[in-house]
């Protein structure tokens, strides 16, 4: 490109900055964004649907602490993955293949687990088996973590690859990564689940106020602040970062950002890279919740409910918005959705049908918001 800077343009005396700034995404920018109305009535909404289930639910157990325990720990799967989903819809793309990610990592894990041994459980009336685990109780299982979300990190890193190498629409892209991922993790678990040993990787969504674990002074499962702890870290670099501006930016408008300097395909590559980090996390949290088993079919459909998450949140499929927060408040209302249609008795496909409902509302209104702002 030339040296030359860029001046405005005569017929709309505007300079390709402003273009780039679409969102507000500027430290100032963000901070509006941080408190914007779009995000504060989504938290709105979701302490109705908290309400109606605290009242509708018999004998308030509800709202109990047991029960907001179960919440958070339901939704930290969902939510760690829609991190990752936020960067990648924002960026302009969509990714099918997370559930996939997700079950990968969680057989990875339990494949490490149980070395050197076979992956099936020791038949019944043999002696124990000699796993590794049982002379490096704390080093096994943090190779096994390196594993997982590191398998989880190569498939996001092949999905960009393959959505910018080979020019093909991410829908598509994902949705053969998606049958490939959990073809692999069926592989490698040999169809079948994979019970390793008990290790503290197990426990990373046991509950902690309501028991009488040793992990009580955490107050929350070590599983929901690292999920504080990640979304931090990702609502920061989205926020004050040149990476974060760029994906926006490439959201908005990719061939007026590429015009701008800004390497497009490299920051597709970053985004879906992160994508698959994320979704790794997402899967220990997985490993754990199902009780420390690695189990190729687990998480299927997931990746419906996580885009749901972003998309009630906030996050526009056509590129360019999207936040942190509210993916995050996005993932709490479809909990407490499933959670209260639980308790309160309704079939799974009621559930699914509110869900569902909810998730065409958030996408009407992201359609109608667009045009009130052509408008102005």
């Amino acid at each position: 490109m030339s040296n030359q800077p860029i001046l405005p343009s005569p017929e709309t005396s505007e300079t390709v900055e402003p273009v780039l700034q679409k969102g507000d995404v500027g430290p100032s920018g963000d901070w509006r964004r941080f408190w914007d109305p779009g995000v504060l009535g989504r938290l709105l909404a979701l302490v109705l649907i908290f309400t109606f289930f605290a009242f509708a639910v018999q004998g308030g157990s509800f709202y109990k602490l047991r029960n907001l325990e179960s919440v958070l720990r339901q939704s930290a799967v969902y939510a760690t993955a829609a991190l990752g989903m936020t960067m990648i819809i924002i960026a302009g793309g969509i990714d099918l293949s997370i559930g996939s990610v997700i079950a990968l990592t969680g057989v990875v894990v339990a494949w490490v687990l149980t070395l050197p041994q076979s992956v099936s459980a020791a038949p019944a009336g043999s002696s124990p088996a000699n796993y590794w685990i049982h002379d490096w109780p704390v080093l096994l299982p943090c190779l096994a973590v390196l594993a997982g979300v590191g398998a989880a990190t190569l498939a996001g890193l092949l999905n960009g690859l393959f959505c910018v190498g080979l020019r093909i629409v991410p829908f598509v892209v994902t949705l053969g990564t998606m049958m490939i991922y959990r073809g692999l993790a069926k592989i490698i678990a040999q169809e079948r689940p994979i019970y390793p040993p008990a290790s503290w990787l197990s426990g990373l969504m046991d509950p902690t106020l309501t028991t009488q674990s040793p992990q009580r002074w955490m107050l929350l499962p070590p599983g929901v602040w690292l999920l504080l702890l990640a979304a931090v870290v990702a609502a920061v670099m989205l926020r004050y970062t040149r990476l974060g501006r760029h994906i926006y930016a490439v959201g908005s408008n990719a061939e007026t950002a590429r015009l701008c300097g800004v390497s497009v395909g490299r920051t597709k590559i970053i985004v879906y890279t992160l994508g698959g980090f994320f979704g790794g996390l997402a899967g220990l949290m997985e490993f754990s919740w199902i009780g420390g088993v690695g189990i190729p079919t687990t998480a299927t459909g997931y990746e419906l409910a996580i885009i749901a998450a972003v998309v009630i949140g906030g996050g526009s499929l056509s590129g360019g918005e999207g936040s942190i927060l509210g993916s995050l408040i996005g993932a709490l209302i479809i909990t407490v959705l499933s959670m209260g249609g639980q308790q309160m008795g309704w079939p799974r496909p009621v559930q699914e049908m509110a869900i569902g409902a909810i998730l065409i509302g958030a996408v009407a209104l992201d359609y109608w918001q667009r045009r009130w702002r052509r408008k102005e």
